[in-house]
């Protein structure tokens, strides 16, 4: 079985291939086809980004594409940035650009009003196959960067009952519990499936 990851982000590739090891499935990611077309996620919720992404790149390629879009909902700031989390602090921002905002939007705010969650969309798109999972971390926005692995906003995002970040974890340990290991591992279970 074969499968595209409809996704640039080299963090993305690591660690859905990682979560798909157990399975035994040839993926491929857009770097395999570089003339593909940039797929512009406009979409008002993770869930029309991540389905759109998979079904453009499965009807440029007829290969079955896999896509995620994640947002992140902070309680404090009434859900926001949640769909656009990558983009918070602007088009073409680094994570350390979003980050730096997000601790400054929290800046003096009180342990207690620092709730937050991921949340992952997973689309699964081809001939005659459509699938969507979804995966959930909750947690809370800590007061400063902290650690070395992962990406995006990995560095301030303590998971609930953890007294370290998503940044502190190792791969295979965040995907044990992440917001995208889940989807994605509930993504692998259909595909065992098919």
């Amino acid at each position: 079985m074969q499968f595209i990851l409809a996704t640039h982000n080299l963090n993305k590739i690591t660690e859905i291939k990682k979560a798909f090891d157990d399975a035994e499935i040839d993926i491929l990611s857009l770097h395999d086809f570089p003339d593909l077309p940039d797929v512009i996620e406009d979409g008002a919720t993770i869930e029309e980004n991540s389905l759109k992404k998979a079904k453009e790149i499965f009807e440029h390629t007829r290969i079955t594409a896999i896509a995620d879009d994640t947002g992140l909902e902070v309680d404090y700031l009434d859900g926001a940035p949640g769909v656009y989390a990558a983009r918070f602090a602007g088009e073409n921002c680094t994570y350390e650009d979003n980050n730096i905002k997000m601790l400054k939007s929290l800046k003096g705010v009180a342990v207690d009003n620092r709730g937050a969650k991921f949340r992952c969309i997973v689309s699964m798109y081809g001939q005659d196959i459509l699938e969507v999972t979804q995966g959930i971390l909750e947690g809370e926005i800590i007061e400063e960067l902290t650690g070395n692995n992962g990406f995006g906003y990995d560095p301030i995002f303590k998971p609930k009952g953890f007294e370290i970040t998503l940044a502190e974890l190792s791969l295979d340990d965040k995907n044990k519990i992440s917001h995208r290991g889940q989807a994605v591992s509930k993504m692998v279970e259909i595909i065992k499936s098919l």
